[in-house]
């Protein structure tokens, strides 16, 4: 059975733990390199999209509302979500990188929540 998708902020210190490293936001992170990201992967397609990122502003009270959207724009983003299921598939670990300072409201959770649905 494969294992769950984990979640970490992208500025945390990159673990062998990680497994594949796989960032999840549209925009790069402020103030990272790449060297330091050591990233494996970048979906930008599988990001909300820059709409919904900016109509959710992180507000606690459009949590529900945007879940629900982003549900309905990853279901038109078939290839990245597969990609990401595929990658699980193939080393067996993989963590969801996020930028946000919002540890528990994100599109990381979101998206994780989603893929295990």
């Amino acid at each position: 059975m494969a294992k769950p998708f984990k979640l970490k902020r992208v500025y945390l210190k990159p673990e062998k733990a990680d497994g594949c490293r796989v960032l999840v936001d549209r925009l790069w992170p402020r103030g990272l390199t790449k060297r330091k990201a050591k990233l494996d992967h970048w979906l930008r397609d599988i990001a909300p999209s820059d709409d919904l990122r900016k109509w959710y502003g992180h507000e606690p009270s459009r949590w529900s509302g945007f879940k629900r959207r982003y549900a309905a724009e990853l279901k038109q983003q078939k290839d990245a979500v597969k990609t990401l299921r595929d990658l699980r598939k193939e080393h067996g670990s993989v963590t969801l990188l996020f930028s946000s300072k919002e540890e528990k409201l994100n599109n990381a959770v979101a998206l994780k929540a989603y893929l295990r649905a």
